[in-house]
Formats: C-alpha cells, structure tokens, sequence
C-alpha cells in the first residue's frame, strides 16, 4: 500500500521536524485516516531510529583516508597536464574534496522521541530548571503559557488523588517549543510534555533509560508522560489526567 503522492515529501519533512505547528496538525490529521500514509509514515520513523543507531554506524579504515587523498592529488595533476583553466581544474577538485568530506563525516544522529523526553527529564532535574512558573495553583500555571506556546495546554491540580501540581515551563523538543507540565508523586517528578499533534487517545507505554513514558492524545494535542516512579503509578496517573481533562 502506498503513500498519497502529494503526501511523500510531507512525510519525510513530518519526520524531520520540518514542518511548521499547523502543517503537522493537518499532515496527522491525514495519516490519521489513510492507512497507505500512516504505514509509510512508521517505516520513516523506523528507518530514522536506526540510523541513530550507534551500531549501525561505520568508521572508514585509515587507508580509506590515504587513499582518497591521494584521489584528489592525481586529479589536481591530471588537471594541469591536460591545461585546464585553473578555476575548472579547482572547480573539479573541489567538487571531489567536498564528497570525500562528506564520505568522512559521522553519520547525523537524530535521538528518538522517547530518548529527547528522557532527556527533557533528566535536563529538567540537573540543570535546575524544572518550572518557569513553580506555583500548585493552576489558574496561575495555564494563563502563563499564553502568548509563550501557540496552543493552550490544559492544566489540572490532582493533587487529591496523589499527584500534585508543582508548576510549569517551556521545553524544547523534538525542534519544536513545547509545554512541560510539572507533577510530584512523593518524591518523584512527573514531566508532562504537551504540544499539537494527532496521537491515539488509548495511552502507550514504553521504557527507555530507567524511565516509564505513557503516549495519548486527545483534542488536538498529543501528551507525554515521563518519570521515574513505578509505571502503575504513571498509569495512573495518566488515567486521572485524562478523566480530569475529558
């Protein structure tokens, strides 16, 4: 089954997080109802996972290296024998420099969502800046996102069932602002991670680096949950959330 043809270049720029708030709520509005787009939408993403996998990676031997030097001296020469102007003589051992450049460069690792949320969690907890906006009254926290995020994330105190609300601030992930939600359950923090897009409203659970990571969606927005506590208590979490925002 394939992609829509005018769809293709709109999902490779989705996976690179090249497309602005909009296009992306109308591009997973799309997937959202063609199954063609949506299977070819998972294969980038899969295929962008495992280039960012260290493993797959591949360092040239050092002879590599000589030898495509010495490509590039034999071409200068052959270049000067056969008298062509310098500039195309240059023109043509630029042209090869820059593709063994490239050739020699690391392959561009971009982390995966869940590892850029894990490190949104641990960046929030050791570089001291885990709220903007450190207040457990809500009609303080979701006011001071106006103006700050093009979207209005909702906020919710449940501090009654175990999770109370610490505050807010920005976050920046995945190229794009997003709001980060702050709860506490005991000692622990609860990063809740909100920004437009189209996820499926039955949560998802997965586990990268010690952390648990609960996916929903719902109205527009799509939501992460991340933490350290145990993943029942982030289900649960995640279950009141989303009573309380219904």
């Amino acid at each position: 089954m394939n992609a829509c043809s005018d769809k293709t270049l709109l999902l490779h720029a989705l996976v690179d997080n090249e497309l602005d708030v909009a296009s992306v709520a109308s591009l997973r509005g799309h997937v959202a109802g063609c199954a063609g787009c949506a299977a070819e939408l998972r294969e980038l993403q899969a295929f962008k996972s495992l280039l960012a996998d260290a493993r797959v990676r591949h360092d040239p031997p050092p002879a590599w290296r000589e030898w495509a030097l010495s490509l590039v001296e034999r071409n200068e020469a052959r270049g000067r024998r056969r008298g062509f102007a310098p500039w195309i003589a240059g023109g043509s051992v630029a042209a090869v420099a820059a593709s063994i450049a490239l050739a020699l460069l690391p392959p561009l690792a971009t982390a995966p969502l869940p590892d850029e949320l894990v490190a949104g969690q641990i960046r929030s907890l050791q570089a001291e800046h885990l709220l903007d906006v450190p207040t457990s009254d809500r009609h303080v926290v979701k006011p001071w996102f106006n103006g700050k995020v093009d979207f209005a994330p909702p906020v919710v105190d449940l501090a009654v069932r175990g999770f109370p609300l610490a505050g807010g601030r920005l976050d920046y992930i995945a190229g794009r602002t997003v709001a980060a939600i702050v709860y506490r359950r005991h000692a622990h923090i609860i990063n809740l991670f909100v920004w437009p897009g189209q996820s499926p409203e039955t949560p998802a659970t997965i586990r990268r680096q010690g952390y648990s990571l609960i996916r929903w969606g719902r109205g527009g927005l799509s939501y992460w949950a991340v933490s350290d506590i145990d993943p029942n208590d982030l289900a649960a979490f995640q279950q009141q959330f989303a009573a309380a925002t219904r």
